[in-house]
């Protein structure tokens, strides 16, 4: 397994990757193992392994697979990953473990999957992003040490704060889609935010389709209402809640704070939002 190489952000899980070392020496004694210092680092490391890699392993969170997927997309590398993250949704949905035994019976099988991915502007997603509240809680949640409970505190103690921000929708051709005051504007590849939160249930991870997710505000006395729901994968039944499928899609608003598979980044408008088909392949069972 010499054509495997495994990627570690140290600070996802602070450290948590430590734990997989010893089963990863042991089935995969040839592999190179790059903790990586920088996301120019990783791109560094990828470039000088291009030629003799065929399996680029990620461990950490969301952000840190979306970044190594960057740079493997319209390729035949293959993306495996050991999640570390506080919210893993992209390994949920894709049906990774913290297992290096089963990442090996993956690998040993030589079976993959190609699924799509996303650019909202020049940067690259492959799982949910999104503008409003919930880009302004990913950007106070760096602040803090991660996990669902702080990520819940940083919610609640913004919800109260944060008003809604205008947004307006456009198809390819022109046509307003939507347009209004909205809590947030979520664009989703895959059913989940993370820690089987699902934002998008009908999502489809190779369907060719983003789905778009519009929240309106709602009074603080549904947010148990809206937190259920959330979680029982019945979001779409919440009359605050709007929903659009589409593969291209031009929006414009005032506010700067997105995130892009759970990490914080300003955007400027217009912000121009398209699906890459088949774009990225990943290791299967």
């Amino acid at each position: 397994m010499n054509t495997t190489a495994f990627i570690i952000n140290p600070n996802s899980a602070h450290g948590k990757y430590q734990q997989f070392l010893p089963a990863i020496h042991r089935l995969f004694p040839e592999s190179p193992i790059h903790i990586s210092k920088s996301k120019h680092d990783t791109e560094e490391f990828i470039k000088s392994n291009w030629e003799k890699i065929d399996y680029f392993i990620a461990i950490g969170g969301d952000g840190t697979v979306s970044s190594i997927a960057a740079l493997l997309i319209h390729s035949d590398k293959k993306l495996g990953i050991i999640p570390t993250g506080s919210g893993n949704g992209f390994a949920k949905e894709t049906n990774f473990e913290q297992n290096v035994i089963a990442l090996a019976r993956k690998i040993q099988s030589g079976k993959s999957t190609c699924i799509d991915t996303f650019m909202i502007n020049d940067h690259f997603g492959i799982n949910v992003s999104g503008v409003g509240f919930d880009a302004f809680v990913a950007k106070e949640f760096e602040k803090t040490r991660r996990g669902l409970i702080n990520y819940i505190k940083v919610s609640l103690r913004s919800y109260f704060q944060f008003k809604e921000i205008p947004v307006k929708g456009m198809r390819e051709d022109g046509t307003v889609l939507f347009q209004g005051n909205f809590l947030f504007v979520e664009i989703a590849n895959s059913r989940q935010f993370g820690n089987n939160a699902f934002i998008a249930p009908n999502a489809s991870l190779q369907d060719g389709l983003l789905d778009i997710i519009l929240v309106k505000k709602f009074p603080w006395w549904q947010s148990l209402q809206f937190g259920y729901q959330l979680f029982a994968g019945k979001i779409l039944r919440n009359p605050s809640v709007e929903h659009f499928s589409l593969s291209v899609l031009e929006m414009h608003t005032s506010y700067t704070t997105w995130h892009i598979d759970g990490d914080y980044i300003e955007i400027q408008s217009p912000v121009k939002i398209t699906i890459q088909r088949n774009s990225l392949r990943l290791i299967s069972d």
